[in-house]
């Protein structure tokens, strides 16, 4: 069987709250997140994931996705992996879209614009091409956590498409999303699942 990627974004921290770009900055979750990552992880040992007992786990090396990691219980498993940082937003670091369009002019889009003195979309792109490859290359299923931006470029690559397509996809704190197959081709089987975190 073809492997899927399970995608994780990390659990809810003070600047995700606030809006602002956190690219590098290595915040730590808040009280939410940690609950939202423990939920998370209840509902992966349960059907029909049942703890992922043969999965390959890979995290970003920020705490706040390897504490989200640790937290749903998969740390002792998991290994820290560069690939996986969120998108390097240079001089916008900290800044909301609003603070960034004062900068930037009334029409910027990330997406679109990219970031002043950081990282290209090319080579948030670069990332995560490299993570699919490596999860193609073995007959398993792969769990990564990682961090809103680079995740949704992810899904772009792996749908063949290009990474700006991530900008419609929104992606919640402490979600998990599933791409696999459908017949014979890269498929979106679940994306932005929050139902751990209802009720």
């Amino acid at each position: 069987m073809a492997p899927r990627i399970l995608l994780v974004r990390h659990g809810q921290t003070e600047w995700s709250l606030l809006g602002k770009h956190t690219g590098r900055t290595d915040i730590p979750l808040l009280d939410e997140g940690k609950r939202g990552a423990k939920l998370l992880g209840e509902r992966l040992r349960r059907a029909p994931w049942s703890g992922l007992r043969d999965v390959e786990v890979r995290t970003s090396p920020l705490v706040r996705a390897s504490e989200t990691c640790e937290l749903a219980g998969f740390g002792d498993r998991a290994a820290p992996w560069d690939a996986l940082m969120e998108w390097d937003y240079g001089a916008y670091e900290g800044l909301t879209p609003p603070q960034i369009k004062e900068l930037a002019g009334p029409d910027w889009l990330i997406w679109r614009d990219g970031v002043r003195d950081g990282e290209a979309l090319s080579q948030v792109a670069a990332r995560a091409d490299e993570v699919i490859e490596w999860s193609r290359s073995a007959d398993r299923d792969v769990l990564v956590f990682a961090h809103g931006h680079v995740l949704r470029v992810l899904v772009a690559r792996w749908l063949g498409l290009e990474p700006s397509f991530g900008a419609r996809v929104k992606l919640d704190p402490a979600s998990v999303s599933v791409l696999g197959w459908s017949y014979g081709a890269p498929s979106l089987d679940r994306w932005n699942d929050t139902a751990h975190l209802e009720g």
